[in-house]
Protein backbone atom coordinates (compact mmCIF):
# COMPACT_ATOMS: atom_id res chain seq x y z
CA UNK A 1 0.00 0.00 0.00
CA UNK A 2 1.25 3.54 -1.22
CA UNK A 3 1.99 5.74 1.47
CA UNK A 4 -0.33 8.71 0.56
CA UNK A 5 1.57 11.51 2.68
CA UNK A 6 4.65 11.07 -0.12
CA UNK A 7 2.53 10.80 -3.59
CA UNK A 8 3.71 13.23 -5.90
CA UNK A 9 0.47 12.31 -8.31
CA UNK A 10 -0.32 15.05 -11.11
CA UNK A 11 -3.44 16.11 -8.49
CA UNK A 12 -0.47 16.82 -5.78
CA UNK A 13 1.66 19.02 -8.07
CA UNK A 14 -1.54 20.91 -8.71
CA UNK A 15 -2.38 21.47 -5.36
CA UNK A 16 1.29 22.61 -4.90
CA UNK A 17 1.86 25.16 -6.98
CA UNK A 18 -1.51 26.45 -5.93
CA UNK A 19 -0.45 26.78 -2.54
CA UNK A 20 2.63 28.03 -3.33
CA UNK A 21 1.21 30.14 -5.46
CA UNK A 22 -1.47 31.75 -3.10
CA UNK A 23 0.78 31.94 0.35
CA UNK A 24 3.66 33.50 -1.58
CA UNK A 25 0.87 36.09 -3.02
CA UNK A 26 -0.55 37.05 0.26
CA UNK A 27 3.04 37.29 1.80
CA UNK A 28 3.64 39.87 -0.87
CA UNK A 29 0.38 41.90 -0.66
CA UNK A 30 1.41 42.02 3.08
CA UNK A 31 5.00 43.33 2.65
CA UNK A 32 4.18 45.59 -0.77
CA UNK A 33 1.22 47.36 1.23
CA UNK A 34 3.13 49.47 3.37
CA UNK A 35 5.44 50.58 0.65
CA UNK A 36 2.98 50.83 -1.69
CA UNK A 37 1.12 53.62 0.71
CA UNK A 38 4.18 55.27 1.69
CA UNK A 39 4.54 57.84 -1.22
CA UNK A 40 6.97 59.05 -3.03
CA UNK A 41 9.58 59.35 -0.09
CA UNK A 42 9.39 55.59 0.88
CA UNK A 43 10.08 55.50 -3.15
CA UNK A 44 12.57 56.85 -3.18
CA UNK A 45 14.35 55.30 -0.99
CA UNK A 46 13.26 52.04 -2.24
CA UNK A 47 14.08 52.58 -6.21
CA UNK A 48 17.55 53.66 -4.34
CA UNK A 49 18.47 49.90 -4.89
CA UNK A 50 18.61 50.46 -8.80
CA UNK A 51 21.70 52.65 -8.36
CA UNK A 52 23.49 49.11 -7.30
CA UNK A 53 22.66 47.79 -11.08
CA UNK A 54 23.77 51.48 -12.45
CA UNK A 55 20.57 52.79 -12.46
CA UNK A 56 20.86 55.78 -10.35
CA UNK A 57 18.25 58.26 -11.95
CA UNK A 58 14.36 58.57 -11.02
CA UNK A 59 14.59 56.60 -7.77
CA UNK A 60 11.01 57.04 -6.30
CA UNK A 61 9.84 55.79 -10.20
CA UNK A 62 11.56 52.52 -9.74
CA UNK A 63 10.67 52.55 -6.06
CA UNK A 64 7.12 52.72 -7.14
CA UNK A 65 7.77 49.51 -9.60
CA UNK A 66 8.95 47.38 -6.90
CA UNK A 67 6.36 48.15 -4.39
CA UNK A 68 3.57 47.80 -7.21
CA UNK A 69 5.23 44.57 -8.52
CA UNK A 70 5.22 43.11 -4.89
CA UNK A 71 1.35 44.60 -3.84
CA UNK A 72 -0.06 44.35 -7.39
CA UNK A 73 2.40 40.87 -8.10
CA UNK A 74 0.66 39.54 -5.00
CA UNK A 75 -3.15 40.07 -5.49
CA UNK A 76 -2.20 38.72 -8.98
CA UNK A 77 -0.74 35.54 -7.64
CA UNK A 78 -3.33 34.95 -5.28
CA UNK A 79 -6.15 35.37 -7.99
CA UNK A 80 -3.75 33.07 -10.68
CA UNK A 81 -4.30 36.15 -13.19
CA UNK A 82 -1.14 36.96 -15.44
CA UNK A 83 0.87 35.04 -13.18
CA UNK A 84 3.91 34.49 -15.43
CA UNK A 85 4.59 38.11 -15.89
CA UNK A 86 3.96 38.87 -12.38
CA UNK A 87 5.99 36.40 -11.36
CA UNK A 88 8.91 37.66 -13.54
CA UNK A 89 8.23 41.37 -12.55
CA UNK A 90 8.10 40.05 -8.94
CA UNK A 91 11.45 37.85 -9.61
CA UNK A 92 13.34 41.08 -11.13
CA UNK A 93 12.48 43.10 -8.02
CA UNK A 94 13.58 40.19 -5.40
CA UNK A 95 17.40 40.39 -7.87
CA UNK A 96 17.70 43.47 -6.77
CA UNK A 97 16.70 43.42 -3.43
CA UNK A 98 19.18 40.15 -2.90
CA UNK A 99 22.01 42.27 -5.20
CA UNK A 100 21.17 45.52 -3.02
CA UNK A 101 21.79 43.49 0.64
CA UNK A 102 25.08 41.56 -0.75
CA UNK A 103 26.32 44.99 -2.09
CA UNK A 104 25.76 46.62 1.09
CA UNK A 105 27.12 43.46 3.32
CA UNK A 106 24.26 42.39 5.17
CA UNK A 107 24.14 40.05 6.90
CA UNK A 108 22.71 36.16 5.61
CA UNK A 109 19.88 36.34 7.15
CA UNK A 110 18.48 39.33 5.71
CA UNK A 111 20.59 38.44 2.29
CA UNK A 112 17.85 35.23 2.20
CA UNK A 113 14.47 36.75 2.33
CA UNK A 114 14.72 38.39 -1.37
CA UNK A 115 16.31 35.32 -2.24
CA UNK A 116 14.07 32.95 -1.43
CA UNK A 117 11.41 35.30 -3.22
CA UNK A 118 13.54 34.90 -6.57
CA UNK A 119 13.73 31.02 -6.25
CA UNK A 120 9.93 31.21 -5.66
CA UNK A 121 9.19 33.24 -8.46
CA UNK A 122 11.43 31.92 -10.95
CA UNK A 123 9.85 28.75 -10.41
CA UNK A 124 6.57 30.23 -10.87
CA UNK A 125 7.48 31.80 -14.33
CA UNK A 126 8.52 28.21 -15.01
CA UNK A 127 5.53 26.02 -13.97
CA UNK A 128 2.75 28.65 -14.70
CA UNK A 129 -0.36 29.14 -12.39
CA UNK A 130 -1.41 25.67 -12.27
CA UNK A 131 -4.94 24.14 -12.67
CA UNK A 132 -6.33 26.30 -10.13
CA UNK A 133 -6.24 29.85 -11.56
CA UNK A 134 -7.96 32.20 -13.25
CA UNK A 135 -5.26 32.20 -15.99
CA UNK A 136 -6.29 27.76 -16.53
CA UNK A 137 -9.66 28.87 -17.34
CA UNK A 138 -8.62 31.54 -20.47
CA UNK A 139 -5.49 28.81 -21.53
CA UNK A 140 -5.82 24.89 -21.32
CA UNK A 141 -3.00 24.27 -19.40
CA UNK A 142 -2.34 27.32 -17.42
CA UNK A 143 -0.60 30.25 -18.77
Amino acid sequence: MKNKMFNTSNEGMKIAIFLIRVSFGIIYILHGFPKIAGGPEQWAQIGGAMGFVGLGFAPAFWGFLASLSEFGGGILLVIGLLTRPAAALMAFTMLIATIMHISVGDPLSTVLHPLKGLVVFAALVYSGPGQYSVDNSFVKGGA
